[in-house]
């Protein structure tokens, strides 16, 4: 099923009961514009959440997490959130539900041989990983199979043939994504496979905070709580992980937000510092030499490599 109007909850006469039950039946895709548009409490099933442009709040086990361009959110099958639109401009938002049985089978083919699928061709009733539910970044591949789904939606309208095709390759980009995770908690300082793998889940749950916060002075205590990691774990773990401490990693989003909004937009580049949280137009202009080899003022124009 393909919605290009995001449903409003608040409308008199929503059946709630019958919007929710469409998600245990059919993949559905949501790709719409809205300037205000918010859902305080739902319960979906595995799905992807990106926007194209602007920006989409999500809450998500008591943290807010902000998507923007080039990232999306995955959130697992029974997972309770709310999300929020609130812009003075559209926002062109895209989310993707999976039927739980055709992500299954999904899952169930990407994990095993041909021989087993062979004999096992139903096998929709298996069970899904519970994934990470944390902001990661569109690589190129995932960009391309999201563009033409979306472009074979508004040229061709729905057909559900070809918008299946495009959820396979999609599913199996995420498992992908999810096996690279797994292999990424062995960086993890602990013996337990179980510590291992809660010390990343909240480590992800810092990196989100500085994506979604990265306008505002950083505060390792702040971070470290909503995180559930003391500010030493939360250095030594985040370094050990992801190679780059939380300041390091946070003075990159705030460059690479900026190298963006000179690109995207006709903001000053004092006014650009500020929002993205440099302390001034010279650190700003120092650091983004230092990043990408020219002044902020003589980017503009230039590609984003």
């Amino acid at each position: 099923m393909y919605f290009t109007r995001l449903p409003d909850h608040t409308q008199p006469g929503f059946d709630e009961a019958l919007h929710f039950n469409k998600f245990k039946k059919h993949n559905i895709i949501f790709h719409a514009e809205s300037k205000e548009s918010h859902c305080d409490d739902h319960v979906g099933c595995l799905s992807i959440k990106t926007v194209l442009s602007g920006e989409e709040t999500y809450g998500v086990d008591g943290r807010q997490i902000i998507i923007r361009p080039g990232q999306f959110l995955l959130l697992n099958n029974d997972q309770r959130y709310s999300c929020r639109i609130s812009s003075n401009e559209k926002v062109r938002s895209l989310s993707i539900f999976f039927k739980n049985d055709f992500a299954a089978s999904v899952l169930f083919d990407t994990l095993h041989s041909d021989g087993l699928s062979l004999d096992y061709p139903d096998s929709g009733g298996g069970s899904m990983p519970e994934f990470f539910q944390t902001l990661r970044p569109i690589t190129p591949d995932m960009a391309r199979q999201l563009a033409g789904l979306v472009g074979q939606l508004e040229t061709k309208g729905y057909n559900e043939a070809m918008t299946d095709e495009y959820l396979v390759f999609l599913l199996r980009y995420l498992i992908g994504a999810h096996q690279r995770d797994i292999r990424d908690t062995v960086r993890v300082s602990a013996v337990k496979a179980s510590t291992r793998k809660e010390v990343y889940r909240r480590l992800c749950v810092a990196r989100d905070v500085l994506h979604s916060s990265h306008g505002e002075p950083i505060d390792l205590g702040g971070i470290g709580a909503l995180a559930g990691l003391s500010v030493p774990q939360l250095v030594r773990q985040f370094k050990a992980v992801f190679h780059t401490t939380p300041y390091q990693y946070l003075t990159t989003i705030r460059l690479q937000q900026a190298a963006s909004l000179l690109q995207h937009s006709n903001e000053q580049v004092q006014d650009i510092a500020w929002r993205c949280g440099f302390e001034n137009a010279a650190a700003f202009s120092r650091a983004f030499k230092a990043a990408y080899g020219v002044q902020p003022t003589r980017f503009r124009g230039k590609p984003i490599s």
